[in-house]
């Protein structure tokens, strides 16, 4: 008889990179207030599966003890479900991912970003998508004149919270 696979909680951690400051600024930026939203206006996510945080900036992807970054604790976690996937199928992805989709220069602030990152690998843990309002954030903010003003300046921004271990398969994990 088969044993049954074991089930692995998996989080989305949702940080507020503007502490605030994106919130208060939405309706001159926007056009419209953010107040009442479920998510900051710059959000940082990250994946929290197998006891670790999974994330994705400028430096590539990287690890760290969940809420171990200098982000500090999340301001919202969302319960994405369970997966059966294994710890060492998961790092192996994440490997592949590394090496290939989100190597540190792919990154982009609005279209191949931290958000980019969680929903790929929300996707193939637990085949569900990370919440749209997080998805859809950086076309609301380029669909506005402001947005489109700031555009060359906020593409050359590289955001990579510190304190996490940059990830790679020989990064102690087996």
């Amino acid at each position: 008889m088969e044993e049954p696979l074991a089930l692995h909680p998996v989080k989305l951690y949702v940080y507020d990179l503007s502490k605030g400051m994106a919130r208060r600024l939405s309706p001159l930026m926007l056009g419209k207030s953010t107040a009442g939203a479920p998510t900051p206006p710059r959000p940082h996510t990250s994946i929290i599966v197998h006891k670790d945080e999974f994330f994705y900036g400028s430096g590539g992807i990287s690890s760290c003890a969940p809420g171990g970054t200098l982000l500090g604790p999340p301001d919202t976690v969302v319960d994405l479900g369970n997966t059966e996937v294994t710890e060492e199928i998961f790092l192996e992805y994440l490997s592949s991912l590394g090496e290939s989709m989100f190597r540190g220069e792919s990154y982009n602030l609005f279209e191949h970003n931290c958000n980019t990152f969680s929903n790929e690998v929300a996707q193939f843990l637990t085949g569900k998508k990370i919440p749209s309002y997080i998805t859809d954030l950086p076309s609301e903010v380029l669909a506005t004149p402001f947005g489109q003003a700031l555009r060359p300046l906020l593409d050359s921004i590289q955001i990579q919270p510190p304190g996490g271990n940059t990830f790679s398969r020989h990064n102690g994990q087996s």
